[in-house]
């Protein structure tokens, strides 16, 4: 009997619509700018129907509910949104908005130290164009992010120098995962290039100070590289230059994609058609090759591998204040890097990011008759979880990381004798860190986290709490600033000779206001920095584990200052940068306090591009200024007592749209330092005083040539999307 009137009872309700067929609600929630949202809470208002938007802005979900409803979308930092729907059994799919709260956190909200290249919210954007197009870099993204505010151009290292910080205290990390070995192998006065393509990465993140608990091991900064998921089409890409021929290929499934490429450098003819400060006796030459791998799994999951390996050598003849006149330098350096990472949206409004990455680099060095020989291996891991779902004004994150690190050196003191000296070290170095953003009022949001790490070779932990708070002061302003600690264990050099050192430390103060509105930047950052425990040692006694102690000192402080303009003369865009350092240390071989040699007190730069459409043509130029540098003077009394001439330099460049054999074309061409300006940057200076004057002979440290040129030709064969001649190249 209770069968039967169960069903009748499903009969009628049948019948009468009780019970309706379930509906299925998807869509895609981007931002205002087109970027995909994760983590938004996607709801039937009313009900406990819905879900979150996975990290690729997915999301989807079915209910029993019937006519007309109300989806609500909800996200910290953006603006909650409610959208009619009409729920009648057939599926509904929805392209949604969200607009952000005017300095939200992800929009501007905490950009103290912060220049953010993969929103544009954000003001400050170096994409990759920016970085393939900006003169003087010649794509090279440490290039293009020095002619930022916060950096100091150190021509002979072409490396990042932040805020009065050395190139070892910003660190690079690749998908969440630290880089060992971002730059390639060079010498003194031999700037070094980035190993990686700006093409390989979707955005970067460039934190100058206050960076968020995410990362670690950086005094000064942190470059954070994003690289793209899936490639967006297959095609054929051709290089030839005037120092390296390319090739590359890249072919896209429905939810994989492969690409390929190799280059081969050789600068031999390069340098023996324009002039040279030095004399080569082998000109670089070298090779690479990369493979990237993505495949998305599931609904948004994305699987990425990247491998690439680089070999490269040469030998210099510089000017040397010694009686031959003249040392050689010999470099030959391999790079092995494999990276893998994995992120998928987990149950609960989690996700997961997670990635291993394995490095090894073989750097030879030959000065004059001597062999030193570097060997790094590296193993890095990462797991971060992420629930952008744990409350209407606030998320939170969860990470471990660890790095297994060894490094072994071997000194040969003369080529023609068997005698070596080899020392090593083994690093295990584990971290934990836990992270909030949080909006307390409309106008009022946060930053809070903390980190954690012990260093088994140092026997020692350290705690780094980091604190950001931001007020939106107008639609279009905002005024925020951000402090913290940060720690970093001693250059590899240095834990070669003495492995029982303790944490450097560092400690962040930081204050921002940022205007943005109609294509227009302002930035202005004051900034206060102070180093603790650095190390030093004896300059004369170098390999005396003895003199080594954590007793240095010092504090940097400065204002830097950004405007950049897109809109006020159409086809132009411009930014010009100004930094004021202000810094004096005591580490390393420094007997007594003084200004840093790589710290300049005024930096400018002056980057512009026009695009002339009756040309199909990109103009660019760049000028940098830096004030002199400090030196020292072995001739003189006291210590870093030597000013250097001002650094300057004037580049240009021009990228040229057309067609070769019918498929799309660039031809590049690029002139460094147009002018020939004499720039020095410091002195050698000879081991012993001359007999008969007393004084110490020297001869200036000087660009490797008096300018770059480059010309370059790029095909892109692409059958279903060629290309237009006639836009500007985005």
């Amino acid at each position: 009997m209770k069968r039967l009137l169960l069903a009748l009872f499903l009969l009628l309700a049948s019948a009468s619509g009780l019970l309706a067929q379930s509906t299925i609600l998807s869509g895609t929630v981007r931002d205002a700018a087109g970027q995909v949202l994760p983590g938004v809470n996607v709801f039937l208002k009313g009900t406990f129907d819905g879900t979150s938007t996975d990290t690729l802005g997915v999301f989807r979900f079915d209910t029993g509910q019937t006519g007309a409803a109300t989806l609500v979308l909800s996200l910290l930092g953006y603006q909650a949104q409610e959208v009619p729907v009409t729920l009648s059994g057939q599926p509904v799919k929805l392209p949604l908005k969200m607009k952000g709260t005017p300095h939200a956190l992800g929009s501007v909200v905490v950009t103290a130290g912060a220049f953010e290249a993969s929103d544009e919210k954000r003001g400050a954007t170096l994409n990759t164009r920016d970085v393939q197009t900006t003169a003087g870099a010649l794509s090279d993204v440490a290039a293009a992010l020095n002619t930022l505010p916060g950096t100091t151009k150190v021509g002979e290292d072409g490396m990042l120098f932040v805020r009065g910080g050395a190139a070892n205290e910003t660190k690079v990390y690749m998908d969440g995962l630290l880089v060992q070995n971002f730059y390639a192998g060079s010498v003194p006065a031999v700037p070094a290039r980035g190993r990686f393509a700006p093409t390989l990465f979707r955005g970067t993140v460039f934190s100058t100070g206050g960076y968020s608990a995410l990362y670690g091991q950086a005094l000064s900064g942190v470059l954070a590289l994003n690289s793209t998921d899936l490639a967006e089409e297959t095609q054929t890409g051709i290089s030839l230059s005037s120092v390296f021929v390319g090739a590359s290929r890249t072919k896209r499934w429905d939810r994989t994609s492969l690409a390929v490429s190799a280059d081969y450098t050789n600068l031999t003819p390069y340098t023996g058609l324009l002039p040279q400060n030095v004399r080569w006796e082998q000109a670089p030459r070298g090779g690479s090759g990369s493979l990237k791998l993505s495949h998305r799994t599931g609904q948004a999951g994305m699987l990425k591998v990247y491998g690439t390996w680089s070999a490269q050598r040469f030998t210099i003849g510089q000017p040397s204040p010694e009686p031959a006149g003249r040392q050689t330098v010999a470099l030959q350096n391999g790079n092995h890097y494999l990276n893998t990472t994995f992120r998928s949206p987990l149950r609960g409004g989690w996700s997961i990011q997670t990635g291993v990455a394995l490095s090894q680099d073989d750097k030879d060095l030959h000065p004059d008759t001597l062999r030193l020989r570097t060997l790094e291996q590296a193993l890095v891991g990462r797991v971060l979880l992420t629930n952008d779902s744990a409350g209407t004004r606030w998320n939170l994150k969860l990470g471990v990381e660890g790095v297994g690190q060894r490094v072994t050196q071997t000194y040969q003191p003369l080529l023609s004798e068997a005698t070596r000296y080899t020392t090593s070290f083994l690093e295990k170095r584990t971290a934990g860190f836990v992270e909030t953003d949080f909006q307390l009022t409309d106008r009022l949001a946060g930053r809070a986290g903390g980190r954690v790490e012990y260093s088994a070779l140092l026997g020692r932990a350290n705690a780094a709490p980091r604190v950001a708070l931001a007020y939106q002061t107008t639609d279009n302003s905002s005024v925020s600033g951000a402090y913290g600690r940060f720690y970093q264990t001693p250059d590899n050099s240095l834990l070669l000779v003495q492995p029982h050192l303790r944490f450097e430390e560092a400690t962040h103060a930081v204050l921002t206001y940022q205007y943005n509105h109609d294509g227009k930047l302002l930035q202005l950052e004051g900034y206060h920095k102070t180093y603790d425990h650095l190390t030093r040692f004896d300059g004369h006694d170098l390999r005396n584990p003895a003199t080594y102690d954590n007793g240095g000192s010092g504090y940097a402080r400065g204002l830097d200052i950004l405007w950049r303009d897109r809109k006020t003369i159409k086809n132009l865009e411009y930014w010009v940068s100004y930094g004021f350092l202000d810094t004096r240390r005591q580490y390393r071989q420094d007997p007594v306090s003084a200004v840093p040699t790589f710290a300049a007190r005024h930096n400018v730069s002056v980057v512009g591009k026009y695009w002339v459409p009756k040309l199909n043509t990109l103009f660019g130029a760049t000028y940098s200024y830096g004030s002199p540098r400090r030196y020292h003077d072995l001739n003189r009394e006291g210590y870093n007592q030597g000013v250097l001439p001002t650094y300057q330099d004037l580049s240009l460049n021009a990228s040229y749209l057309t067609r070769l054999f019918g498929q799309f074309t660039i031809v590049h061409v690029s002139a460094s330092n147009v002018l020939a300006r004499p720039n020095i940057y410091g002195y050698r200076y000879a081991t012993a005083p001359d007999a008969a004057t007393g004084q110490f002979n020297r001869v200036a440290i000087t660009p490797t040539a008096p300018r770059m040129l480059f010309v370059g030709v790029f095909i892109s064969i692409n059958k279903k999307n060629p290309g237009n001649v006639n836009e500007r190249p985005e």
